[in-house]
């Protein structure tokens, strides 16, 4: 729109009618740039979110977590995401981290906070201000030789009315902002909600991760105790030497080094839980997680790339801010423009209170004002250039949030990817070695081989054997990460209704 100018007159009483009817005429112009949802990124395929296309389909292994997974383009997202799994213990646990968590309650309570300053900045600004007065005083003057009685009272009843049309936005701009900030704090809830049910799903297969390594080691550990055993029973018949139990005692004390650290990643993964879960690390009843009471699923919904900057939280958060950040534009762009006023009052004056009630002590009076900034050091044109400086901030940053938004999905589809394979490649791995150990054992017993040979067999099936666990781990791991970064299906859940199942 066109930019307003103003000739200076003086303000007598006609012209000043004149220059309210004109107020009150123009109001609905508002000043400052429009707000429009930005635009996708340049260069966005619907196609991939990676330069080479995914395969729609990952590797499979023949063991538990190594199903194939495909992935479905464009299929929805659950709103209780993490229910993929199939997991009534974790199902239960995000229901209570939800509803317990102090995170979440702090977020719901900045939600709460931004509706009521909008609330009471649409009362201060969108309305007249109407206020009573009632008023008594009792005064004495000085005689200084008068004949009457220096001593008087006086009481007064009014209603006063003011209010500041806004003709050029400067209110509705405010109010836009205000609106904004409420948007930005309720997609904060929804990122708060996603980040904590990441966490509980995260913790929870970390937990049964680190349960099926101890589970392994554990293994490894009664084999090599019961290969000592065979060792030292060869070493009483003479057939080896002691030095041979001695080593295989050290690869024992060695793998059994490995289960404390374990142990500890174990406590404070449960203490992690407990906390997300809003309770404190001493609660007993916490469930117990382990990988085979979580199923991973075999189809996995694939938003397009251009509905992801629509569906992630943190995005559009970032976008209120920008939104936000435009309305302020528009608040130091009308402040530039005249201000008008409107004013009055109504109410009744006597020397007693039964006089508040006659007709002559009736007064009343109405104003309008008109305020034309005309100097003030440039005040007011710096701080629309900073407005202007803000929102190019706000501007750059959403595009910040857009792209880790995108690399965020592209990451995790990489990882389903590689990380099948590397199960797969683990997988075959761990059958190798173990089909190895036992072919080593038996030629070990029959003096085929030296110990040497039968310590590398037991080392190389360690270290397959632990790392086929991580491996599976990782596939669960990929899958809930995969939900975070395409948003977490919050859209789906009817209004008002709660996040959990």
């Amino acid at each position: 729109m066109k930019k307003l100018t103003f000739k200076q007159f003086p303000l007598d009483g006609r012209r000043l009618g004149l220059a309210v009817l004109f107020a009150l005429a123009v109001t609905g112009c508002a000043v400052g740039p429009d707000f429009y949802a930005p635009a996708p990124p340049p260069g966005l395929r619907d196609d991939s979110y990676t330069p080479a296309a995914m395969p729609s389909d990952t590797a499979s292994a023949p063991v538990p977590g190594g199903a194939s997974q495909h992935l479905v383009i464009g299929q929805d997202i659950p709103a209780q995401w993490w229910s993929v799994f199939h997991s009534p213990e974790l199902d239960r646990l995000v229901r209570s981290a939800l509803e317990h968590n102090p995170t979440m309650a702090a977020a719901e309570a900045a939600l709460r906070e931004a509706q009521e300053n909008y609330n009471a900045e649409r009362g201060g600004r969108a309305f007249p201000a109407i206020n009573a007065q009632l008023s008594a005083a009792r005064e004495h003057q000085a005689d200084q030789g008068k004949t009457v009685n220096g001593v008087f009272s006086l009481y007064n009843a009014s209603v006063n009315v003011s209010y500041a049309p806004d003709v050029f936005g400067s209110t509705r701009r405010a109010l836009e902002g205000a609106q904004a900030a409420i948007d930005y704090q309720r997609f904060q809830v929804e990122a708060a909600q996603l980040a904590l049910t990441a966490n509980v799903v995260t913790a929870a297969i970390r937990e049964a991760s680190l349960r099926a390594q101890l589970q392994a080691t554990a293994e490894v550990l009664a084999a090599q105790r019961k290969q000592m055993d065979v060792i030292d029973q060869q070493l009483k018949a003479g057939a080896v030497a002691r030095s041979v139990l001695l080593t295989q005692r050290s690869q024992v004390a060695q793998t059994a080094a490995t289960v404390p650290p374990l142990e500890k990643a174990l406590a404070l993964s449960r203490h992690a839980l407990s906390v997300l879960a809003g309770q404190l690390p001493s609660t007993p009843d916490l469930p117990q997680f382990e990988l085979a009471s979580l199923t991973l699923p075999e189809q996995l919904p694939l938003s397009l790339p251009s509905a992801l900057a629509r569906q992630r939280p943190d995005v559009r958060a970032s976008e209120a801010l920008l939104h936000q950040a435009s309305a302020q534009v528009g608040v130091a762009t009308a402040n530039l423009y005249p201000q008008f006023t409107l004013s009055g009052s109504y109410g009744v004056a006597g020397a007693s209170p039964h006089q508040l009630f006659k007709a002559d002590n009736v007064f009343w009076n109405l104003a309008a004002g008109l305020t034309q900034p005309l100097f003030n050091g440039g005040a007011l044109t710096a701080k629309r250039r900073a407005a202007e400086a803000a929102y190019d901030a706000a501007a750059a940053q959403y595009r910040a949030t857009v792209l880790g938004a995108f690399q965020n999905v592209a990451d995790s589809l990489r990882a389903l990817e590689f990380d099948a394979n590397a199960l797969q490649a683990q997988a075959d791995a761990e059958s190798l070695a173990a089909e190895s150990l036992a072919l080593a054992k038996r030629q070990y017993e029959l003096g085929a081989i030296s110990y040497l040979g039968l310590l590398d067999a037991q080392r190389s099936y360690q270290q397959t054997h632990i790392a086929l666990v991580q491996a599976q781990a990782a596939r669960y791991a990929d899958t809930a990460a995969l939900f975070q970064a395409l948003g977490g299906g919050w859209w789906n859940r009817p209004p008002g209704g709660a996040a959990a199942p």
